[in-house]
């Protein structure tokens, strides 16, 4: 396992592209979720240099703050709640061009003007979602979802 990762520069599809392999071989072979998830935030947030990235994680009735990087976060979400919950709720990816415009929208961070939320399923139930925030109105697209639903993808839980 390499500890070093090489950032590259291009179309976000192509930085996408380069990454991945690189966050596979990361979690190849380790068989801690927290470990996995915390490399992932960090590889993520290190090529992209997004506001914020990270998990929350399905505990009970709730999402669960898991390993991020960027700002202090918002610890817990009920489902439904915010972007997040929605995510959850619905069992699909969703992304939300400006924040304000989101009905019910938790602001953990006033910098954060665009979001986009993955689920993470296991047996067609979700377990967690990625959480990523923009400081850019309308910054994530279909590129972003495609490469970020293969990401979690190869998350064992």
């Amino acid at each position: 396992m390499s500890e070093n990762l090489e950032t590259s520069i291009g179309t976000k599809k192509e930085q996408y592209e380069s990454l991945l392999p690189q966050i596979f071989a990361l979690i190849d072979g380790e068989i801690d979720l927290i470990a996995n998830l915390a490399n992932i935030a960090a590889a993520l947030k290190q090529q992209f240099g997004w506001l914020w990235v990270g998990f929350y994680l399905v505990k009970e009735y709730e999402l669960v703050l898991g390993p991020f990087q960027g700002p202090i976060a918002c610890t817990r979400i009920k489902k439904g709640k915010g972007v997040c919950g929605a995510a959850w709720q619905n069992a699909q990816t969703l992304i939300v061009p400006d924040v304000e415009k989101f009905a019910g929208h938790i602001a953990c961070s006033s910098l954060s003007k665009s979001e986009i939320v993955v689920p993470i399923k296991k047996n067609n139930e979700v377990v967690a979602v990625l959480d990523v925030d923009s400081e850019t109105i309308n910054f994530f697209d279909d590129v972003d979802a495609n490469y970020l639903e293969k990401i979690v993808a190869e998350i064992v839980f």
